[in-house]
């Protein structure tokens, strides 16, 4: 499978999605519902789906599709599946209620339970972050040519190591604040979304650990950018964060780690 292939496209209906989401989004009702999870439901995610769904159908309809939206998939009919694309319409459905800005789509291509290609866009900022297994992490700025992306290595001030933590200004905050009590020197940073995990990407914080409920589409773009990037996103006993192995999709707590020369394992023990 020539799966390198698929990413050109792929950005493709990233942005014809985002931009179904910015028209709802700048328009003064937002249609939003609560699903049964009592989660947001707003007619962008819908929009979203929709486009990312029948784009990815076109593009590659022997592959199924799992989207955040979609209804009535079985465990036992995913099952079968070696090969899916996983899809988040609109990541940060909260955050795009609260006008702040900070949503994405998310779009990644799994293969035996890992992911091996990931678009994250950025509507608002019009801008992209994407990986394909061995080829590199990138981020590209509207038409500017796409730059590779690689975690940073711990800052080091006066001798000591200064770490930034980001972290969900909505969900386990607290938890959070407890493990950084670990560290000689931090400070946190708040984002919406699968931003959080691009930014330890991108070398602007060293760590994300989600201490708080999540489900696959929320994280599986993001793992191939971090990785591709230099990075990890593994659960909390640091063992391999894989896909479509259970009936439900909820993720286990996780973090996403930075510099790889870093002994994340003694300082979050």
């Amino acid at each position: 499978m020539n799966y390198q292939e698929y990413l050109a496209p792929v950005l493709e209906i990233s942005k014809k999605a985002g931009n179904a989401i910015l028209e709802i989004y700048q328009s003064d009702d937002f249609g939003a519902r609560i699903k049964s999870d009592n989660s947001p439901l707003t007619e962008a995610d819908l929009k979203s789906h929709h486009v990312i769904v029948d784009g990815l159908k076109a593009l590659t309809p022997e592959i199924p599709v799992l989207s955040e939206e979609s209804k009535g998939i079985s465990f036992e009919q995913r099952n079968q599946w070696n090969t899916f694309w996983l899809v988040d319409p609109l990541d940060g459905t909260k955050e795009f209620i609260a006008r702040n800005d900070e949503f994405t789509t998310n779009i990644a291509l799994v293969h035996n339970n890992k992911v091996i290609l990931g678009v994250i866009y950025v509507p608002v900022l019009d801008t992209y972050y994407f990986a394909s297994k061995d080829h590199g992490a990138f981020k590209q700025v509207g038409t500017d040519a796409a730059e590779k992306i690689s975690v940073r290595t711990v800052p080091v001030v006066n001798n000591e190591k200064h770490y930034t933590i980001v972290a969900s200004r909505r969900h386990g905050l607290d938890k959070v604040q407890e493990l950084c009590k670990k560290m000689p020197h931090f400070e946190l940073a708040s984002r919406g979304s699968s931003l959080k995990m691009c930014l330890v990407a991108e070398g602007q914080a060293d760590l994300y650990p989600r201490l708080a409920p999540t489900s696959e589409w929320d994280t599986a773009a993001a793992q191939i950018i971090v990785e591709e990037a230099g990075g990890e996103l593994i659960k909390t006993d640091f063992s391999e964060f894989l896909y479509n192995t259970k009936e439900d999709l909820l993720n286990p707590h996780f973090y996403v780690l930075g510099d790889a020369s870093e002994n994340w394992r003694e300082l979050l023990s």
